[in-house]
């Protein structure tokens, strides 16, 4: 079920509980500021979730709250992944849904990476 993005921050939510060690996840990537895993339900061959550390609900909370340091690790984190995944040469696609109309279906902050396949068009039609 989609989330609205403008609601204050579920800290039990699946992306918290991660964080946590409350349920278990394959650690691709862990650092002061991110973590990715495996996606457990992938939509392409390789679909990585990269989250912040911190309690962001959006792209938007994010932008708007997150200290200077935690929002350039974020950033460089996903590139890192992308990289260390080897997915720089043949492409990839990022995704960060935010709210009702994108259906965000966590209500943490995420980023899709998705690769290893053509991946069509940016948008249902």
């Amino acid at each position: 079920m989609p989330v609205d993005a403008t609601l204050p921050y579920d800290d039990q939510n699946i992306f918290a509980k991660i964080l946590r060690g409350e349920i278990p996840a394959t650690r691709l990537y862990e650092d002061d500021y991110a973590l990715a895993f495996p996606d457990i339900n992938p939509q392409s061959p390789t679909h990585i979730l990269v989250i912040p550390k911190g309690a962001y609900v959006s792209w938007d909370d994010f932008s708007a709250h997150a200290s200077d340091a935690e929002i350039t690790g974020f950033v460089r984190a996903v590139g890192t992944v992308a990289r260390d995944a080897g997915l720089v040469a043949s492409g990839y696609r990022l995704l960060a849904n935010a709210g009702l109309d994108s259906h965000q279906e966590v209500p943490h902050l995420h980023v899709h990476i998705f690769a290893g396949r053509t991946l069509g068009p940016l948008l249902a039609r």
